[in-house]
């Protein structure tokens, strides 16, 4: 397989061979669903804390007397059927919602991703960002050239998730000229994930050999 690449200016620099293994994968929903909702639940945090009546402060002295008043028997004001009493079968802080999903499936789950989207027309090869560095005018410059090629019109609008940038290596340069962008993030190719991939509409991968060679290291 063969994709064009562009340069910041948004004009053809070249052809890249992309990997059949990572871009031409058959679409796998139930996978790529398994994966995505696993790693979801294994980032959600236990914060949610019911207290128990064993858990409740006060409550242990008898409401009133066992016999001769006409009531019903209680022995603590902070029983679950009391207002202000414990909570039964409430959440608990030390519950675990980790789901175990192995390497392979996730390797597998993003190549499926980086695949339905290449089909799509929503990966854009560019030669080098390093134009677009320091300054944020100079990557919305960058962004507004990109939205001139056909499929990408949407890349510059500043609302939504938009473009997910993925680069060779860190370059504090490029991180703070698009960490002003909220429609756009910029991250590692050794850092790509299912869900960033299928959170953002396009994904914009900075030179290209480099980059290949690093997501291809993950299979």
């Amino acid at each position: 397989m063969e994709s064009k690449i562009y340069n910041i200016e948004g004009q053809e620099a070249g052809t890249v061979t992309v990997p059949e293994a990572i871009f031409g994968l058959r679409w796998n929903g139930d996978l790529v669903h398994q994966v995505l909702t696993s790693m979801q639940s294994t980032a959600r945090f236990g914060t949610a804390d019911a207290k128990g009546r064993g858990e409740v402060r006060g409550g242990g002295k008898k409401p009133w007397k066992q016999k001769g008043t006409g009531r019903a028997r209680h022995g603590s004001s902070r029983s679950p059927i009391w207002k202000g009493g414990g909570v039964t079968h409430g959440p608990l802080s030390e519950r675990n919602y980790d789901r175990k999903v192995n390497r392979a499936m996730k390797t597998r789950a993003l190549y499926t991703l980086l695949s339905r989207k290449m089909k799509e027309g929503e990966i854009l090869f560019v030669s080098d960002l390093s134009g677009a560095e320091t300054k944020t005018k100079h990557a919305v410059l960058a962004l507004s050239n990109f939205s001139k090629l056909k499929g990408f019109n949407k890349i510059a609008y500043k609302s939504g998730r938009r473009a997910l940038i993925a680069t060779p290596a860190h370059g504090e340069g490029l991180v703070r000229s698009f960490r002003n962008l909220q429609s756009t993030i910029v991250s590692e190719v050794r850092n790509l994930n299912p869900i960033d991939v299928a959170k953002y509409k396009y994904l914009v991968i900075s030179k290209p050999t480099e980059s290949l060679a690093e997501l291809a290291k993950r299979a």
